[in-house]
């Protein structure tokens, strides 16, 4: 039985597009959350690898010795956190404006034990990011991903990675970009929440025998559910959007590096 001859050079792409894979698997969302057993992220980075490595040309500077070895595993370790910080900011801004709604509501003791960050949130927003996540696997939202991943080769070879001004910048205006969605998805809740509380206030004034207190509550808890269930097609037609545009903020990260 003979076993295939794999050279130094082989083996070390190898290592470098399984780390450079791996990490995106780990940070993506729904496939990188702690809900998703270890063994299947691993398993599915390594075939992934596999996969992906005949299409992956050795650079012709090589790493020599360790240090640059080491030098190189950190720069495909840094585009995986990259490429799975930008995935993870679309439902970091659908999360955050499940907080503003709740907050709103008077839910912002209503919390939750968040399974992905075991931080505690509002019950809006656990509800919405579960949401979310079945409208990302609807999408094929996993797939474009994987395909992003395998692309992103094409684009950016390995032991290319470079920090330049343009990463910063669009990393920075994807960040701000995650504060115009939390706006866009709570802002119609938010005003109905605004007109009720300013009505409240004028009968509080007017008709001073009545126990606002005991009134708003309820009040302002069927307004916000009501909100949500007819505000759900803005909802999804908003994030369809966003998970539609992921491998196109990719390849503008990956083209900046």
């Amino acid at each position: 039985m003979t076993f295939p001859n794999y050279s130094a050079g082989q083996i070390e792409l190898f290592f470098l597009v399984l780390l450079r894979v791996s990490t995106i698997v780990a940070m993506i969302p729904i496939l990188g959350d702690r809900t998703t057993p270890v063994r299947v992220k691993g398993g599915l980075a390594i075939l992934i690898t596999v996969l992906v490595l005949p299409f992956v040309e050795r650079p012709a500077a090589a790493a020599d010795d360790l240090f640059q070895l080491g030098m190189s595993m950190g720069g495909e370790i840094f585009i995986g956190i990259i490429l799975g910080f930008a995935s993870r900011l679309a439902f970091a801004g659908i999360q955050l404006a499940g907080q503003l709604i709740g907050f709103q509501m008077g839910f912002s003791i209503v919390n939750v034990i968040d399974p992905v960050t075991s931080g505690q949130v509002s019950i809006i927003a656990e509800f919405q990011y579960m949401l979310a996540g079945l409208l990302f696997l609807a999408v094929d939202g996993h797939h474009m991903l994987i395909q992003a991943v395998s692309e992103s080769y094409a684009v950016l070879p390995a032991l290319g990675f470079h920090v330049t001004g343009d990463l910063v910048q669009n990393l920075v205006a994807l960040s701000r970009n995650m504060f115009v969605i939390a706006v866009k998805i709570s802002a119609p809740i938010a005003v109905a929440l605004l007109f009720a509380n300013v009505g409240l206030g004028l009968v509080a004034r007017t008709v001073p025998q009545i126990n606002i207190f005991i009134v708003g509550f309820p009040l302002q808890i069927a307004i916000g559910l009501i909100g949500v269930g007819l505000t759900i097609p803005l909802f999804l037609q908003i994030a369809t959007g966003l998970f539609s545009n992921l491998p196109a903020e990719m390849g503008l990260l990956l083209r900046a590096m």
